[in-house]
């Protein structure tokens, strides 16, 4: 492993850029910068739920999932560089089909609530989906591997999914929407 940082400022961002995995400087409104920081904020969301009691099945899925945001972060943080296959694409699907196979089938919508555990995973969900928005954003100026936007999607599929799980485990069911009545 290369690089480890031993002073953690470094002033060198103090004027509004920062630097690429390769080295370069770009402004840190970059869409690259916004891609992999959002994939950042994905993955700490996913710390969240990580943090609040849930089962091993869901928490050996998460564990494995921040590993990839890392591998997928340092991918968008690197022009040219791939870090995902789809090894990544299948487990995703694989897990997903799993957690899903249980759930009765959805006739509702659902809102994004109910239990800490599953509005965290909510959460995590509409991050995941603004950062497959970011790296869609990055991937009309930039090259950017198919995998990392097929895995962004696949993901916030999969936190949907498990966020209905949760929902059963903390408080039996789901926060179903129904149109609101003014009183």
């Amino acid at each position: 492993m290369g690089h480890r940082l031993s002073k953690i400022y470094t002033r060198t961002g103090d004027k509004g850029d920062t630097g690429l995995g390769d080295g370069s400087r770009v402004a840190k409104d970059n869409l690259r910068v916004e891609a992999f920081g959002t994939v950042d904020e994905l993955n700490s969301i996913i710390g969240m739920v990580l943090a609040h009691d849930i089962t091993d099945d869901i928490r050996e899925c998460l564990n494995r999932v921040q590993h990839h945001l890392f591998d997928l972060g340092g991918e968008l943080c690197i022009p040219g560089h791939t870090a995902l296959d789809e090894n990544y694409i299948t487990y995703l699907e694989t897990t997903l089909d799993s957690f899903n196979a249980d759930l009765p089938m959805l006739k509702e919508f659902i809102l994004p609530a109910g239990g800490k555990a599953t509005s965290s995973c909510h959460l995590a969900r509409s991050v995941c989906r603004r950062a497959e928005r970011r790296v869609v954003s990055l991937a009309r100026e930039d090259d950017v591997s198919q995998l990392a936007i097929s895995y962004l999607n696949r993901l916030s599929d999969l936190l949907f999914v498990l966020a209905r799980v949760l929902a059963r485990q903390e408080n039996g069911k789901e926060v179903l929407w129904q149109p609101y009545q003014e009183k």
